[in-house]
């Protein structure tokens, strides 16, 4: 696959926080892409390591900003040149061709304003086993955002929603499909996540922390936030397009999911 001579650039954008443990990978598989028209943002949240210094080896624009990560995806945005924008966590990995293969997508129809890169979850332990089969059970879902934008749609929707840590990540995608672009086009690529050293306790703090906001993200993005949050439709997600078939086949990580899942519930209640 190649790209046109008239290469259009793409903006990656990366919140941080104490990100020296996986930065650097991150950041070598971004350098390491078969589409090399990149420019790299790190957000960082004051970062008591040495993440800034890891980012800096790789030419990245760096920015000190200690709001949440919908407001610093912003920043990103407004310090960003790029055709194109890319917005990752730290802790993840590209495959080689992710973004040739989303910027290629986006070069073929100019109805596609967003793309949905799958994820894989990475490391060793039995809830990061759960977390990737789970993972595999939502392509196609509303319960999967897209990560790579065209700018000029993000521009024009104002961003992520700043009021939101809820799923904060799917409100542009949602803001961007309401004024008619499609957003929901899925590549062959993937991310890797780096979920090694899991933790079940600091998850389910955070998954609390997240349900704050959950009301305000419930009554502004109500069509999504019903689908993304309804057990119903977890359960339905489940049993169609074969899924039940898999878990089947996999009855230990079947179990680990809605037990996870049920403990997510209830964390987020407390």
């Amino acid at each position: 696959m190649k790209i046109d001579d008239l290469v259009r650039w793409v903006s990656i954008i990366i919140p941080t926080m104490n990100s020296s443990k996986t930065i650097g990978k991150c950041l070598k598989s971004i350098k390491a892409q078969t589409y090399q028209n990149i420019e790299i943002f790190v957000i960082d949240r004051f970062s008591s390591d040495n993440t800034a210094e890891i980012a800096s080896r790789f030419d990245a624009s760096i920015y000190l900003f200690a709001g949440e990560r919908a407001a610093a995806k912003n920043l990103g945005i407004s310090k960003s040149k790029g055709e194109f924008l890319l917005f990752i966590d730290s802790d993840m990995i590209l495959y080689p061709t992710v973004v040739e293969e989303c910027v290629t997508i986006c070069s073929d129809n100019n109805r596609i304003a967003g793309v949905i890169i799958p994820e894989r979850s990475t490391g060793s332990g039995f809830w990061i086993a759960v977390r990737d089969f789970e993972r595999s059970l939502y392509a196609g879902s509303k319960i999967e955002s897209a990560r790579f934008f065209r700018r000029k749609f993000a521009v024009q929707v104002g961003g992520f929603d700043e009021d939101i840590v809820f799923y904060e990540e799917s409100t542009l995608p949602q803001k961007i499909e309401n004024i008619g672009m499609s957003v929901n086009i899925r590549v062959a690529s993937f991310i890797s996540h780096n979920e090694d050293g899991f933790n079940l306790r600091k998850w389910l703090s955070k998954k609390r922390y997240y349900s704050i906001s959950a009301k305000s993200y419930s009554n502004e993005y109500g069509k999504y936030a019903k689908a993304q949050t309804s057990v119903s439709y977890r359960i339905k997600i489940f049993v169609v397009n074969g899924n039940w078939r898999n878990l089947i086949r996999h009855p230990i990580l079947t179990t680990g999911v809605f037990i996870l899942k049920a403990l997510e519930f209830f964390a987020s209640r407390l």
